[in-house]
């Protein structure tokens, strides 16, 4: 089936949509000039949604007070270690967390300073959009 053409596509457009039905070239450039390519839109669509369970950022929320091992994380959370090691494989897949070796221990930390600053953003998002609902 052929494309629309853009002039049959404008008629369609309701006249309370868009008022003037023009395209602003430059700004069109601009914003397909800033997306990403479809392997960064990926990675960072499953790193977001690696960050959208709920068990995975309490995982992010303990790493980022301090190092634990899975038995530590699995207290610290109330759930089995099974679960805590399932969840932290998938967060080793996408570079959110890193182990370091002690002995026959793993202790887990976030990964870099950009896991910490997505995580302690969102946080502070959230809770700067509760003061403001407070505050109203």
């Amino acid at each position: 089936m052929a494309r629309p053409r853009k002039q049959d596509q404008f008629a369609a457009v309701p006249d309370n949509d868009c008022g003037e039905r023009i395209v602003h070239i430059e700004a069109v450039h601009a914003a397909r000039s800033a997306q990403q390519s479809t392997h960064d839109l990926a990675q960072l669509s499953a790193l977001l949604g690696l960050m959208a369970d709920p068990t995975r950022l309490r995982i992010v929320a303990a790493l980022d007070a301090v190092e634990l091992c899975v038995c530590d994380l699995s207290a610290a959370l109330g759930i089995s270690e099974s679960a805590v090691s399932h969840q932290l494989r998938q967060m080793r897949e996408l570079d959110v967390v890193r182990g370091r070796r002690d002995g026959r221990r793993v202790f887990y930390s976030l990964n870099d300073e950009h896991v910490m600053s997505i995580y302690r953003q969102a946080r502070d998002h959230v809770s700067h959009g509760q003061v403001a609902k407070v505050a109203v």
